[in-house]
């Protein structure tokens, strides 16, 4: 098993807990994004800087992503592909995407897309707060002790 990060968006914050937990777990956790990362150093981190482009950081994702991989993003197309590919997606707030929830993810993202391109102003994600960054902490931790290769 490996984790792969859509680092692009990925908070600081929950970097920082994927790479303490990429070392104490001695799991290969990859960050794909279209710049220059600068990762610590450890034998468990990879960066891999892929083009400019929509989609072309999650289109290698899935490429590279093998069943059981786990897949940190907030972007619920690509979570979905992920989980068609029999991995798991975790969001940076500590919520799972299922087979259960993601087909109602897609739907309330479809419409809320809907509603910014008619006009209306729903306002983004609320900041990430420390229950947030706990939440992933512990989601995390959980999933990779009952993964254990």
């Amino acid at each position: 098993m490996q984790i792969w990060v859509d680092a692009d968006a990925c908070p600081v914050v929950i970097k920082e807990i994927l790479f303490r937990a990429a070392d104490r777990s001695a799991i290969t956790t990859t960050f794909v994004a279209n710049q220059w990362l600068r990762l610590p150093p450890s034998p468990h981190l990879r960066a891999m800087q892929v083009a400019q482009g929509f989609d072309v950081a999650d289109d290698a994702i899935v490429a590279a992503l093998v069943a059981g991989d786990l897949v940190i993003t907030a972007d619920i197309p690509l979570a979905s592909q992920v989980i068609d590919k029999g991995g798991h997606a975790l969001n940076p707030r500590g919520e799972f995407y299922s087979p259960e929830n993601i087909k109602a993810c897609l739907s309330v993202r479809d419409f809320m897309a809907s509603l910014r391109e008619s006009g209306v102003e729903t306002g983004g994600p609320s900041a990430m707060q420390a229950a947030d960054r706990h939440r992933f902490a512990a989601q995390l931790d959980q999933f990779l002790a009952q993964h254990k290769s």
